[in-house]
């Protein structure tokens, strides 16, 4: 049986079109990774009172996750929220334990309970307006604690 070897060039443009395809297939296979953006506040705040407004990233998914971190009311709180501009929010998640419940609703008004924080279920993230949020402290006594927003 006889073996037929092809030309020099024959053998460069074959490798040529190999090198060509195998270029498309890796460009079309690649994932596009970002790097999440995330804000952290911190609050401290005394009976009745309200953190500043916060406004989550428009039309997306953001997490928001929440801790009370003041002694004997420890307790973490989290929701994936969709805001919609100049039309409202709606989210779902988990209160903070005891009784931890399912959270889940549409809001478009200032007051309007998103998720609990602490133990005694007295500290919440809220609307503050149809576009913003805040933490409010419902409780006896000032509560401290954070909370991270992740889009």
């Amino acid at each position: 049986m006889r073996i037929q070897k092809f030309s020099r060039p024959g053998v460069i443009l074959i490798a040529t079109v190999v090198a060509i395809i195998t270029s498309m297939v890796v460009a079309n296979a690649t994932q596009t990774i970002t790097t999440p953006n995330a804000a952290f506040i911190s609050y401290n705040l005394a009976v009745g009172a309200n953190s500043t407004a916060i406004t989550p990233a428009t039309n997306r998914s953001v997490l928001i996750m929440g801790c009370c971190t003041t002694l004997g009311d420890e307790g973490v709180g989290q929701v994936s929220l969709l805001h919609i501009p100049s039309t409202g929010m709606t989210w779902v998640g988990l209160d903070s334990r005891d009784p931890a419940a399912i959270t889940s609703a549409f809001g478009n008004a200032a007051g309007t309970h998103i998720v609990y924080l602490d133990f005694l279920h007295q500290m919440d993230i809220q609307m503050a307006s149809v576009d913003t949020i805040q933490v409010h402290n419902g409780g006896t006594g000032p509560r401290a604690g954070n909370v991270t927003l992740v889009w």
